[in-house]
């Protein structure tokens, strides 16, 4: 058995409809459309979600609350996982992003409180939580504002 023999297994491939093609086809005249109206025409079917004039549903459910646009979303990190990190005295986000860390940085890096840090480190970030910045000073660390 060769590639190019292949073939389908039989009756499971079958022959397009093609309509429009003479009134021998059995598909000729109409195209099998039927006479007149909406779905005869060219282009006469409504879009998806149209309930014939009612209002449609995605319009009638209520809307609630609201997006901010200028929203600023930090990819976060814990303490604890900084500690982790072993062989680097300062940590920024091109590093945490190299280790595997963080995936993507979004707008920004915030660090938090969770978890104990025992080595001093230098941490560059965008935001740090008020407990993040009391253990890393407790621990003689630094922390940058970036």
């Amino acid at each position: 058995m060769r590639l190019g023999d292949l073939k389908p297994a039989e009756g499971s491939r079958k022959k397009n409809k093609r309509v429009g093609r003479g009134i021998g086809s059995g598909h000729g005249k109409t195209s099998c459309k039927g006479h007149k109206g909406q779905k005869a025409r060219s282009g006469g079917t409504k879009g998806a979600g149209f309930e014939g004039g009612q209002m449609p549903l995605q319009r009638r459910i209520p809307k609630r609350g609201f997006k901010n646009r200028f929203k600023i979303e930090y990819a976060i990190i814990n303490l604890g996982d900084i500690g982790k990190i072993e062989g680097v005295d300062t940590i920024t986000p091109e590093i945490l992003i190299e280790k595997g860390v963080i995936k993507d940085l979004k707008n920004g890096l915030k660090i938090l409180g969770e978890g104990e840090i025992l080595r001093p480190l230098t941490i560059q970030a965008d935001a740090f939580s008020a407990s993040a910045l009391a253990k890393i000073s407790a621990a003689g660390g630094k922390a940058e504002v970036l």
